[in-house]
C-alpha cells in the first residue's frame, strides 16, 4: 500500500511541476507579447517625431510672428522622445498632439500655407501616422489586458507573484484625447 501512495505522490508532484513550467512559459510569452506591442508604439511615435522637423521647416517661412507656436511643438517633441512609463508617455504625447493642433490652428490664418503642397502632404502623412499610433496603442492595451488577466487568474496567480510577474500599465489617453469631438454644421 505504501508503494501505491508513493506513486500517487510522485504523480501529483510531476503534474504540479509540469503545470508550473507550462504556466511560467505562458506568462513569459504574454509578457513578451506585451513588450513587443509597446515597441510597435515606439516605432510609430518615432515616425511621427521624424515628421515634425520637416513640418516645422516647411512652415517657418510663413510663420514670422508665430515663433512661440514653433517653440511649443519643438519642446513637446523633445519631451515626448524621452524614455518614460506608458502613463507618462501618454501625457507627453497628449501635450505634443496639443502643440501640433495649435500649429494647425494658427496655420488656418495663412491661406498660402493651407494650400501649400508640402503642408497638405504632411497633414496626410501625419494623419496616417496618427491612425497607426492609435492602432498600436489599442494592440498594446489588448496585450496588457490579456497579460494582466493571466497573472491575476487562479491558479496562475499563485505562481505569477513567486516568479516575479507583475502587472503592466495601460497606455491611456489623457487630456484632449479623452474629450469628445464636437462637430458643427453651421
Amino acid at each position: 500500500m505504501s508503494i501505491v501512495l508513493l506513486i500517487i505522490l510522485v504523480v501529483i508532484v510531476v503534474v504540479l511541476v509540469i503545470y508550473a513550467i507550462a504556466t511560467y512559459n505562458g506568462l513569459v510569452r504574454k509578457r513578451n507579447d506585451t513588450e513587443e506591442a509597446y515597441r510597435q508604439i515606439d516605432v510609430q511615435l518615432k515616425r511621427r517625431y521624424d515628421l515634425i522637423p520637416n513640418l516645422l521647416e516647411g512652415v517657418k517661412k510663413y510663420f514670422r510672428q508665430e515663433q512661440e507656436v514653433l517653440t511649443q511643438v519643438t519642446q513637446a517633441r523633445s519631451q515626448a522622445m524621452q524614455p518614460q512609463s506608458p502613463g507618462q508617455q501618454a501625457q507627453s504625447e497628449a501635450r505634443l498632439s496639443g502643440a501640433i493642433g495649435n500649429l494647425f490652428a494658427v496655420a488656418e490664418n495663412y491661406p498660402d500655407l493651407k494650400s501649400d503642397r508640402v503642408m497638405l502632404d504632411f497633414q496626410e502623412e501625419l494623419s496616417s501616422t496618427e491612425n497607426k499610433i492609435s492602432f498600436s496603442r489599442q494592440h498594446y492595451n489588448d496585450s496588457v489586458g490579456e497579460y494582466n488577466t493571466r497573472i491575476q487568474s487562479f491558479p496562475a496567480v499563485i505562481f505569477s507573484r513567486m516568479m516575479g510577474f507583475t502587472e503592466r500599465e495601460y497606455f491611456e489617453a489623457v487630456g484632449p484625447e479623452r474629450e469628445s469631438v464636437t462637430v458643427s454644421y453651421d
